[in-house]
């Protein structure tokens, strides 16, 4: 005769069902900050139940002159929030001109702060927040999380510049004449010396947290070599880095086979952040 399960376990597992289906909570267009274009703003999504969430704060690409923090990272909002994360995606001042380019890392950082500030209203780890980029917003991200204080205990960057000036230097998308005219003038100077300040490679330090790289092979704006660099100059120095790429894969994850990608960036967070379940 099958043995009977007692009544309580029954509940037990039913409610813990019922919780684990409950539909994360949804937040749209709130400002963490004031700028001198307006109001910085985010959309998040957070998990339910009674516990603290590990979180992750997403910063769209773009070049660094547009994009949306919607449309250009919206891949990652599902399988982000299946996995139990509560996600920040923001919003921040584009720039205007050269010397405004990766200047939006301060804004980072506010969103940071910002959302730390808020970590019991929003129930999640303030100890336990993770940043994400793509294109400029992987640049920006790292940024801020390479900054001494900042707390950040992980990045994921995807098809980042990490070597800007070298990117000035070589890429196919500036015209010969504008790449001429920005050599040997003062304005060149200005704007290569501002770029060297803004590329993470020339940041790198051995207290900043672990990196996991994502990148295509086939990435005709931001060579997969940038990637390999800062990887291994991490390495160097003693600091976690991995680098996944992507076979085939052009620039923007909106066109990527999400099995090509998703399953290690969260089974990567998950590890870095302690939680326990892997997928």
């Amino acid at each position: 005769m099958p043995k009977r399960v007692p009544l309580g376990i029954i509940f037990a597992i039913l409610m813990s069902h019922t919780l684990q289906a409950a539909p994360p909570r949804q937040l749209r267009d709130l400002a963490y900050a004031e700028s001198p274009a307006g109001s910085l703003r985010f959309d998040a999504s957070l998990p339910a139940g009674d516990g603290l969430a590990p979180a992750v704060i997403i910063v769209h690409g773009g070049g660094w002159v547009r994009g949306d923090r919607r449309t250009n990272v919206e891949p990652l909002f599902q399988p982000l929030s299946d996995a139990g994360f509560a996600w920040f995606s923001i919003s921040y001042s584009l720039a205007a001109n050269p010397l405004e380019v990766g200047t939006a890392v301060t804004d980072v950082e506010a969103a940071i702060r910002f959302i730390r500030a808020h970590a019991a209203e929003y129930r999640i780890d303030p100890d336990r927040i993770a940043l994400i980029g793509e294109s400029a917003g992987g640049q920006l991200a790292s940024m801020a999380a390479l900054g001494r204080d900042s707390g950040i205990k992980a990045v994921v960057a995807f098809y980042t510049p990490t070597d800007m000036v070298a990117l000035a230097r070589t890429s196919p998308l500036i015209p010969d004449g504008i790449r001429k005219q920005m050599t040997g003038t003062v304005w060149a100077s200005l704007i290569l010396a501002r770029l060297g300040q803004m590329s993470p490679v020339q940041a790198i330090h051995k207290n900043m947290p672990p990196f996991l790289l994502i990148h295509g092979d086939q990435d005709p704006m931001v060579p997969l070599s940038q990637s390999t660099a800062m990887c291994e100059q991490m390495n160097t120095v003693g600091v976690a880095c991995r680098l996944i790429t992507v076979p085939g894969a052009g620039h923007g994850l909106r066109r990527w086979e999400p099995a090509a990608y998703q399953r290690e960036m969260v089974n990567w967070l998950r590890e870095r952040l302690s939680v326990a379940e892997i997928l």
